[in-house]
């Protein structure tokens, strides 16, 4: 069994220096994947994080006979697409009658009931953070409400990159199974 085999099973086992280790080998393919779609630093970060917290999650179906590194971006892939269909705006159809045209103007406008609901949202989640231990609460809110990239966190914390990057996947981990247990 090969190294990179091998340490797909100790990660599969639930070893952390794996995980550390397959997203030390594949950050920077996986990043600029996403660079290469997206224009924005952040986003194409959070995507990637999003692929390795996805890719850790499903590694059990991974294959071995097939290319570890295409099964990651093909997953990064399907992370993009999610992403794209999340940030697609609403839109309004209106009709001009005088030109005969069907027109799709964006639907800025919230109603009522959809402010109350992203209220409620936010409060669940603020809840959520506040119960996140505090080194998982602080990159998250560093991330999040102060917008600092991940080099700007590493440097804040005084840690490396990498710990910030598998504290930030955890975080969001943690917080997405206490949001879907509420």
């Amino acid at each position: 069994m090969g190294e990179l085999n091998q340490k797909i099973q100790e990660a599969i086992a639930g070893k952390q220096s794996a995980y550390k280790y397959l997203l030390d080998k594949y950050w920077d393919d996986v990043y600029r994947f996403q660079k290469s779609r997206i224009n924005n630093q952040n986003d194409a970060e959070d995507i990637s994080i999003q692929t390795f917290a996805k890719a850790f999650d499903n590694l059990k179906q991974y294959n071995p006979k097939y290319n570890f590194k295409n099964w990651l971006l093909m997953m990064s892939k399907q992370v993009y697409i999610d992403y794209q269909r999340r940030k697609k705006k609403h839109y309004l159809i209106s009709i001009d009658k005088e030109n005969n045209e069907v027109l799709q103007l964006p639907d800025k406008e919230m109603t009522a009931e959809d402010k109350m609901i992203l209220e409620q949202s936010f409060l669940q989640l603020k809840n959520a953070i506040n119960r996140l231990k505090p080194h998982y609460k602080e990159v998250i809110e560093l991330r999040y409400f102060h917008d600092m990239s991940y080099k700007e966190i590493a440097e804040r914390i005084g840690e490396p990159l990498n710990n910030v990057k598998i504290k930030l996947m955890r975080a969001r981990k943690l917080l997405s199974e206490m949001l879907m247990n509420k």
